[in-house]
This record gives C-alpha cells, structure tokens and sequence, in this order.
C-alpha cells in the first residue's frame, strides 16, 4: 500500500495566512459604513496597512439667527466668551480687528488696519489674538483686551487664509490643500499634511476653526465646511450649508459674498457660520444625512459664482 505523502511543512502556514487575510477583508466590509470596502476589489496585502475611513454627512437645524455688520468681509471668526465674537475683517482700506457683541452685532472694540493691509485668519491662544494677512507672509499678535498693544512677525506658509489653535499649536491655510501646523512661539513650520476627501486634495481651504478634535475648514467658493483629522489630513465629514446663503439670496440679500467664518463656543456646545457681507450670523445644529452613494460631493458642494 503505497504510503500517503507528507505536506511539505511551510504549506499549513500558507493556508493559514490565506485565511487570515479573507477573514480580516470580511471584517473590514462588515464595518464599512456602505456595507462594502470598494479599495479592497483590487487590494493587495500592503492596502491594508491603510487607515480606514469612514465620512459622515451633516446638514443643519438653525437655532437662532444674530445680526452682523453687513460691511464686514468675514476672514476669520472665533467665539469670544459672554456672548462675544473676535472677527477679522478683509478689504484694502476696510479691514480690522474687533470684538463684537453676539445679541446686537455692535461691535464693543476695533482696531483699523493699515489700509495697505489685507486681513484674513484669526484666533485666540493665551490671551493673545494670532492674525494672517493675505498676500504677505506677514502676521500681527495682539492683546484680546487691548488691540493698541501689538506685535508683528513672519510665517513661511505660501500665503497667509486660516488660523486656528487646538490650545497648544496654531493650524493655518494657505488656500492650498495644505494644512500647516505652527508653533505660536516661533511661529516656525512644525508639521503639514495634505486635506485629501477619496484620493483627491481638497484645495482653497479657508477660514479654519478647532473643534472636539478635528480641524473644520472653509472651503473657498463653495457652501461646505470640511471637517479635517489633523494627523493625516483626510476628510472626516462634509457639512452642506447651501440652504443659508440661499435664504439670503431669496430675502433680497444680494451683495452677500461666501461663506466664510466658523464660531465655536466649547462651553455651551454653540456653533455659529457667517459670510463675508452676510447681514446674519447663524447659529446651527448639526443633522446627520445620507451622502451620495458614490461618495462624491461635487455636487452637493458647488462653486459660488463669486470671486474673492
């Protein structure tokens, strides 16, 4: 009776390896939000070394409605404490610093800016307001309760848009895809990531603001937020807010510019958007919605048919 062949000893750990990499392709589409993982149709074992993600969708309930300068062209926007804005303003000859109530859209203190000055991002680390300005390489520091008192310095970004601050660094944009992160002492490059939804780099990011983790992001000429992991730079979730610039439009607000200028109140849990020129400070809730089934939002966000 001929004698069975032994296997050869590497072959049970081919098998078990094999089963090992179908059980974890099992896994990761049970947990894909879609039911499926699509990258892993054509995957290779390296493909799942990478980090999956999962994008929400949001739209908005609107809470309450402020009024807000009309003349102010919004660049940067943080919530201030006892119903307070900082805002900095854009425009030659117009732009500013101020503090504005919340209630009545007075605005309490202002700085004017040298009228060769561009303002653009703004945000508030220790007592002391960081702002960028567009087309230098150039920022101002200021004291939150006395704009008189003032200090200049550089930055290296390609431009200066967004600033924001998790507390210890400060996040900026240039109006590129890139997302910068700055030590406020120094104001030195620490480290930047490419903001990228589904493969693709998300460009014009804008007006920037800090919030339970995630750095959120104005895109320019469009009417989303993108909600931003800082680590890697991947979009985590996308915020459609087409339906206010559209109120807007339809109450006769026509010289209304972008949107632009995100407030977050960690206290009270509050978030507010504006625009450049909008009369409205909004305050929303965030609603989870379905996205499209593709993933794609080009055309849930669309360009505006302005220009900054």
């Amino acid at each position: 009776m001929p004698r069975r062949r032994a296997l050869p000893p590497h072959r049970p750990l081919i098998a078990a390896a094999a089963l090992l990499f179908l059980l974890v392709i099992v896994v990761l589409a049970a947990a894909h939000p879609y039911g499926y993982a699509p990258w892993l149709a054509n995957a290779a074992p390296a493909a799942l070394l990478r980090r999956p993600v999962s994008t929400t969708f949001y739209s908005f309930d609107l809470l309450r409605e402020y009024p807000h300068d009309p003349y102010a062209f919004t660049q940067g926007l943080l919530y201030g404490g006892n119903d307070t804005f900082f805002e900095s303003t854009g425009l030659y000859h117009r732009s500013s610093v101020r503090r504005v109530d919340l209630k009545t859209g007075k605005v309490l203190v202002q700085h004017e800016m040298d009228g060769r000055l561009f303002g653009e991002g703004l945000t508030l680390l220790n007592d002391k307001l960081f702002q960028v300005v567009w087309m230098k390489k150039q920022g101002f520091i200021y004291d939150r309760h006395n704009f008189s008192k003032r200090e200049s310095f550089t930055h290296k970004m390609s431009d200066g848009w967004g600033l924001a601050t998790d507390g210890k660094v400060l996040f900026g944009s240039d109006g590129t895809s890139r997302l910068y992160q700055l030590d406020p002492k120094s104001i030195q490059v620490m480290k930047t990531v490419t903001v990228k939804y589904q493969d693709n780099e998300v460009p014009y990011l804008n007006e920037l603001e800090y919030i339970n983790g995630e750095v959120w992001a104005n895109v320019w000429q469009t009417d989303c937020i993108a909600r931003v992991s800082h680590e890697d730079g991947l979009v985590v979730g996308w915020i459609f807010l087409h339906e206010l610039r559209q109120h807007l439009w339809n109450s006769g607000n026509t010289e209304i510019d972008v949107l632009n200028g995100i407030a977050w109140d960690e206290e009270n849990q509050r978030l507010f958007v504006t625009g450049k020129l909008w009369p409205k400070i909004y305050e929303i809730k965030l609603r989870p919605v379905d996205g499209p089934q593709d993933g794609s939002v080009e055309k849930l966000c669309p360009k505006a048919s302005f220009y900054r």
